[in-house]
Order: structure tokens, then sequence, then C-alpha cells
């Protein structure tokens, strides 16, 4: 019997999605939070700002590594067993972040145990949806799932500067530990998949681990060292950026992981990840424009907080508050168009989506001047946030519809590699055009400015050959002030930098709209017809065209 026969009387449960949502949303929470509490943490744990960096880096690391083995093991012991043991794993970290006296003991609760939590809840995730919905109910449920994780992802400034501010960030993590006790005490009114028989391919595991371990580091890395060419002050390999090096030897192995799990898929031994998933074209198709949304997506939250918060120089609270809009209108969209077009295409609605996004970007950027306000971020982030919603929509069921149910954690497991792979190389892509463009406006702008005198420019080429820092007026005028420079040539040196902040700003932007417009080209591959139609249910099921595939997708 299918998980959608056994699950007729508690599909569309409203506990059921609250349940997922709430673990969707416990993932997403903490970096957005730990982002605007760097400072307190730092002085509360005895560290620096580099230090709860490379904490925020190890997480991101660890839970990307660790997707595809976390989604296999899902599988193994069962969606509802992972999600639970993920949950209490995610619980202890958090724990054990709250209580933290040391960096160590942070780097261990979170960025480890939450790291390794994460992993096992986030393809859970995915797979219990399609256990606890009928394919025509699952629109909404992925969509506002995703909606859950975007509303984190907002919703974390505004949560961690008013903790912050009125009380310690250290609540912030209690209070998830509460979370996660109830989430445990209702998990059993989720419908499970029974186990598969299968073994854990720890060879393959390895190489999925050390593989995407070092493409997701290099990329978070790259604003550090540089891409190719090495920052003067950053280690280099060969001549080289060790980023180029960590890409090159993360795709190597990945490409041995792939041709393994060929070779196990040939003689009957069970892979990380069946090789049919890379010949189904739907569900290509739909990871690609998932990699694309998130690359997209986290362009945006990278330059619309800097504007905000660096620009306007806006509390966490205040720019929480700003871009707060873009997660109503994201939820709105992402429950609204499965509940009032219930056929709509896929594909139109994904295009769609893209197209609000494009204009909201573009809205944004001609509308960065020196005279711009915080008031000319509303029309673009409920336009953003309308455009998110419509592929989240839509995505997460495309994605699952193009396989049988049996093999929903595996998609759930290269799904959350894809969107996590695409917001670490969006930050990374946007952050590295922003910090160029900021420096050359900078260094050409001091250069050319007859008020700044001539030993201030050959000294400003050097020192800042690397980068121009991102920072706001008041931190410049106090610098300026220490340095003891005269008042004309620091009111020459604010202005240049004003200036080239906004031009950073538009650069990083107008980047984000062609990595959307490129969206558009890909979104080709998805199905026209709406997923859930009766007649897809056996086309959906058909993960290539190889009649052995077609024969090992309908047995469980």
């Amino acid at each position: 019997m299918s998980a959608g026969q056994i699950t007729t009387a508690k599909a569309g449960s409203g506990l059921v999605l609250s349940v997922l949502a709430s673990g969707q949303f416990l993932m997403t929470l903490d970096s957005s939070v730990m982002n605007v509490s760097m400072a307190a943490v730092a002085s509360d744990v005895h560290t620096t700002i580099t230090g709860i960096q490379t904490a925020i880096t190890l997480y991101t690391l660890v839970m990307a590594s660790l997707m595809l083995s976390g989604g296999k093991i899902g599988t193994i012991i069962g969606r509802r067993r992972a999600f639970g043991i993920g949950l209490a794993i995610y619980g202890a970290g958090s724990l054990t972040t709250a209580l933290a006296p040391s960096l160590g003991v942070l780097l261990l609760g979170w960025s480890l145990f939450e790291g390794i939590g994460a992993a096992l809840i986030m393809p859970a995730i995915v797979s219990l949806v399609a256990s606890n919905f009928p394919p025509d109910r699952r629109s909404a449920a992925y969509g506002l799932l995703a909606a859950a994780g975007a509303t984190a992802v907002a919703a974390g400034p505004l949560i961690g500067g008013s903790v912050t501010t009125f009380a310690s960030w250290r609540y912030v993590f209690a209070g998830e530990v509460v979370l996660v006790l109830v989430i445990l005490l209702v998990l059993r009114r989720v419908e499970d998949v029974p186990p598969a028989r299968a073994r854990l391919d720890l060879a393959g595991s390895a190489l999925s681990i050390v593989g995407l371990g070092m493409v997701v580091y290099g990329v978070l890395r790259s604003g550090d060292w540089g891409w190719v060419q090495p920052k003067t002050s950053g280690p280099t390999v060969l001549g080289l950026s060790p980023v180029v090096w960590l890409l090159i030897g993360g795709l190597l192995v990945l490409y041995v992981f792939v041709r393994r799990a060929s070779h196990l898929a040939a003689v009957g031994g069970d892979s990380l990840i069946s090789p049919e998933l890379f010949q189904n074209q739907r569900l290509i198709g739909g990871l690609t424009v998932f990699f694309a949304q998130f690359l997209v997506q986290a362009g945006v939250f990278f330059a619309v907080p800097l504007f905000l918060s660096v620009v306007l120089e806006l509390s966490a609270l205040e720019t929480g508050i700003r871009i707060f809009p873009l997660s109503v209108a994201l939820v709105l969209a992402a429950a609204g168009i499965p509940k009032l077009r219930p056929q709509a295409s896929p594909q139109r609605v994904v295009r769609m989506g893209l197209m609000l996004m494009i204009v909201g970007i573009l809205i944004l950027t001609a509308g960065l001047d020196p005279g711009a306000n915080a008031g000319i971020v509303a029309v673009p982030m409920l336009l953003m946030g309308l455009g998110l919603g419509a592929m989240a929509s839509q995505l997460g069921a495309v994605t699952v519809s193009a396989v049988p149910d049996s093999q929903s954690a595996e998609v759930g497991g290269l799904q959350n590699t894809a969107t996590n792979l695409g917001a670490s190389l969006g930050t990374a892509l946007i952050g590295s055009v922003l910090i160029a463009t900021l420096g050359s406006s900078f260094i050409t702008g001091i250069r050319d400015n007859p008020a700044v005198p001539q030993p201030v420019k050959e000294q400003t080429s050097v020192q800042l050959a690397d980068g121009v820092p991102f920072i706001s007026d008041t931190q410049l005028q106090n610098g300026l002030d220490d340095a003891k420079v005269d008042r004309g040539t620091a009111d020459a040196i604010m202005s240049v930098n004003a200036s080239s902040r906004l031009e950073a700003l538009r650069a990083a932007l107008a980047l984000t709209a062609l990595l959307a417009i490129g969206a558009l080209f890909i979104t080709g591959r998805l199905p026209r017809e709406a997923v859930g139609k009766p007649n897809q249910s056996a086309e959906n099921s058909q993960p290539s065209q190889m009649p052995g595939n077609r024969i090992k997708g309908t047995t469980t």
C-alpha cells in the first residue's frame, strides 16, 4: 500500500504541517540570528568576530557535506525516526550553545551537533511531506515549508536583535530547545514510510562528505582568500588561491563518487544515491531551478540588509522590520497559489515568480541614490516575496513528484544539497562583486579627488589593495578621527565612501538580477501540467527511460 493510501485520514493535517514547518523554521533561524548578534556572542564566549564567523562557516560546512548521507540514513532507518534523532541531536546542540562558556563549546554545540542534526532533519522533512500529503496537496505543503524557512531568514534579525538587545542571545537557543521538545512530543502524529532494506555505503558517504565539504568550504572562503588570484593577506598554493584548488579537488572527488554509485548500481549494490536520479530530466530541472532560486535569494538577503544596516545605519530590529514584508508576501503567495489555482502550470508560475523578483530587484537598484531612505525597499520586498512564494509553491512538489515516494528521502538530500550550494555560492558571488566594485570605486574616487592630499592617495592604494571594508559613516568617521585626519580630507573621504557604497550595491543587485534572468532559461525543464494530476502518476514514477529503472521505481 502506498504512503498516500495509508495516510488518507491525515493527509493535509494542520498539525503535521505545523510540525514539519517548525522543523524547517528551526534549521534556518540560527544563522540569521547569529549574523546580527555576532558582537554580543563574541563578547560572551571571549572570542573575536572572526571566531564567530568561523562557527557560522563550520555550521554550513557540516550541514551541507552530510546532507546526502542524512537522506540515505532516513531511507534505512525510517524518515520519522531520522527526523526525531536529528531533532534530539539538534536540541542537544542548541542547549550546548545556550550554555557555551567558550568558543570551543560553541563550535561543538552549534557547528557540529546542530549541523549533524540539520543533515538528518532536512531531507526527512521533504520525504515526510510526501508520506503525509496526497500529490494534489503537496504543492501547498512544500510552499508553506519554504515560506517557513524564508520567514526565519527575514525574522532572524527581528528575533536576534530584540532578544539580544533586551535580554541575551542565549535565550534564542534555549527557546529552540523548548520547540524541539514540543515537536518530539507530537511527532507520532506524523505518518512514516517503512524503512527500506539497504545499507549505508560508507565509502560513498566519505566521498560525498569530502567532495561537498571541499566545494562548500572553498566557496565560503572565497571572500577572504580570493577565487583564483590570492589576496595579499591570504594563503597561496602553487601561486594561486587555495579556493581554486579546493573547488578542483572537490569536483574531482564528487566525480569519483558518481562513478562509484554507477558501479554499485550495475553490480546490484547499495549506492548512496541512485544513479538513475541523474537521468531524470524533471528532477534535474527542478533541482537546477532550486539551485538558481537560492543563488538569487542569497544575493537579495546579502545586499538589502547591508543597505539598511550599514548605509542607513538602522538597528537589527529596524532592519528586520523593513525586510519582514517579504516574508508576509512569500507566505501569502506560497499558500495562496496552490489554493486558488491548483491546476496552474508549474513552469508558468515559476517564470512569473522569477519575473516578479527581477522587477523588484531592478526597482530597488534604480532607487539607490544618495537621498534614498528605508522606504524604497517596501515595494521591492513585496515583489520579491511574491516571486519567492510563487517559486516555493511549485518546486518542492515538482522534484518529489519526479520519483516514486520510496526515493523521496534521496531527493530530499539532493534538494537540500542544491539549495545549500546555491545559497553559499550566491552569497560568495554577490559579496565578491560588491567588495571588488567598492574597492575599485573608492580607490578611483580618492585618486581623482583634488581635496585628498597625494600622500593619502598613495597610502590608500597600498593599504586597501585587498579590498575596502563595507562600513557605515559612523565607523569611518571614528576611524578618521582616531587617525587625526584633517576635516577637509575627512569630508572628501566620507563623500567618496558614500558614493562607492551605493555603486557597489547597485553592481551587486544588478548581478542578482542577471542571475535571475539566467534562471529563466532553465525553467523549460519544468513540467507544464500541474503536479498531482491523475494522469501524471505513472509518468512521475519513471526516473528514466531505462526499463530496469522503471521496474525498480515501482517496487518498495
